[in-house]
């Protein structure tokens, strides 16, 4: 099998309207993506998903959209404005800019080649600073939030006070992050602007370790309902000098991405430090009155903090792969989980004369309500299939004469090109079977 690399995702992703370059016609922004057609349907496949397996079926875990914008204190009881930064390094001879901890200081810079040209470490904040209000100066500065979870922590007690729940519980939030990252790299791995999908389980003191391990049991369990390849992921313990400082035990879900392996999602012990300092900082207080011993106490959090943006990428690469057909012909196709696949059902009309085309048309919108539909007339239908099979749509759909004879199609499924005959009114009831037994097929399965 060829070899799955970057370029070749980064290459389909603009080619087929999945994943652009912020402002490409003035030359781009290095660290933010615009998601196109196809990529804003699998993002948000991907974020519905995490969201029923993390709130709708769950009676004990609720939700929040929290603000972007919040109080600047916020941000130094979170601890971010004292240790949220990476270590920096520049090149004084091509001014290039470098993570320390991600290259050899003692080698050449690896832009211009230039030996010893290093300046000394020094610490960068990653948090992006902007103001609020008429005037610009340290009174009306703000921060775009750099992680979605210290809203759920700010807004713990109006969530303990309106939802009637009780501990142990969960908050879940999708949102918005900003890091003004010293180097952008892997393409949407690592940009300024990114989604995180993130839950923290709120806990009494002492149940920590074994909601730990549950969660940690969930998490990895959650990648293989949406069709992950389970020799792609591992777990990674962060050791000593891994560990933040406010976390009792971590863990990593790694992917081996074409990049080799990386982050994925996290799992954190994270212990009462955020709300014990949110208490510190605002005077308010932030103990929990348990009503079954009748004891007060600051919870404890376990955390999984998963990247949206990442998953997207996940998800590109797992499903990515060129098959050799017979013949010697190359089909490049996405084996996307028929769940998370941008378009689920591919509606082809084998010819557009003599009404077929009517017909076919007149079937897709008919399948709309039940699946992402989408409609092609153009070209051959061999290449039209290959068209939906780069995409990674998992059904097509052709409409042909004996359509019009016995009210018969042919469906057609991505990863084993079996071509099968059915009644269309069996045809809805086929592809959620299809999708509710789904299996990986081809080389990686």
């Amino acid at each position: 099998m060829a070899e799955i690399t970057l370029e070749k995702i980064v290459s389909l992703c603009k080619r087929r309207g999945f994943i652009f370059q912020s402002s490409e016609i003035y030359g781009g922004l290095n660290g933010a993506y615009d998601y196109g057609p196809l990529g804003v349907e699998l993002k948000n496949n991907i974020r519905d998903i995490w969201w029923k397996e993390m709130t709708r079926l769950h009676d004990d875990i609720v939700g929040l959209d929290s603000s972007i914008l919040m109080h600047p204190r916020v941000w130094e009881a979170s601890g971010h404005l004292a240790n949220f930064s990476d270590p920096m390094v520049d090149c004084k001879q091509c001014k290039a800019r470098f993570r320390a901890d991600q290259i050899d200081l003692a080698a050449a810079c690896p832009n211009c080649g230039t030996k010893e040209s290093f300046t000394e470490p020094r610490e960068f904040n990653l948090m992006f600073a902007t103001h609020i209000g008429a005037a610009s100066d340290a009174s009306s500065k703000i921060y775009l939030r750099p992680e979605t979870a210290q809203g759920i922590y700010v807004d713990f007690k109006n969530v303990v006070a309106s939802s009637r729940v009780k501990i142990p519980f969960g908050i879940a939030q999708v949102g918005k992050s900003f890091r003004n990252e010293i180097t952008t790299k892997h393409f949407i791995f690592r940009s300024c602007e990114f989604e995180q999908m993130e839950m923290q389980w709120f806990c009494a003191p002492g149940t920590d370790e074994d909601w730990f391990a549950y969660w940690k049991a969930q998490r990895m369990g959650f990648y293989d309902k949406i069709g992950i390849r389970p020799t792609h992921l591992r777990w990674h313990q962060h050791g000593p000098d891994e560990l933040a400082f406010y976390a009792k035990d971590a863990y990593d879900i790694q992917y081996l991405f074409p990049m080799g392996w990386q982050e994925l999602e996290g799992v954190h012990s994270r212990t009462d430090y955020d709300l014990t300092q949110h208490q510190k900082f605002s005077g308010k207080d932030m103990t929990y009155l348990d009503p079954v011993s009748g004891e007060r106490y600051i919870p404890y959090v376990v955390e999984t903090s998963a990247g949206l943006t990442r998953n997207v990428l996940m998800a590109l690469s797992d499903a990515y792969e060129e098959e050799t057909l017979e013949g010697g012909d190359v089909r490049t196709v996405l084996r996307f989980h028929p769940n998370v696949a941008p378009i689920t059902v591919a509606i082809l009309p084998l010819v557009k004369k003599d009404g077929i085309a009517e017909l076919a048309k007149e079937l897709e919108v008919q399948l709309r309500d039940d699946f992402t539909t989408f409609y092609d007339e153009s070209g051959a239908i061999g290449r039209r299939y290959r068209r939906m099979d780069e995409i990674g749509t998992p059904y097509c759909v052709t409409v042909d004469y004996q359509t019009k004879d016995d009210g018969t199609v042919t469906l057609r499924l991505r990863d084993s090109m079996e071509q099968v005959r059915l009644p269309i009114a069996d045809l809805v009831a086929a592809m959620k079977e299809a999708t509710k037994q789904y299996k990986r097929v081809g080389s990686e399965a």
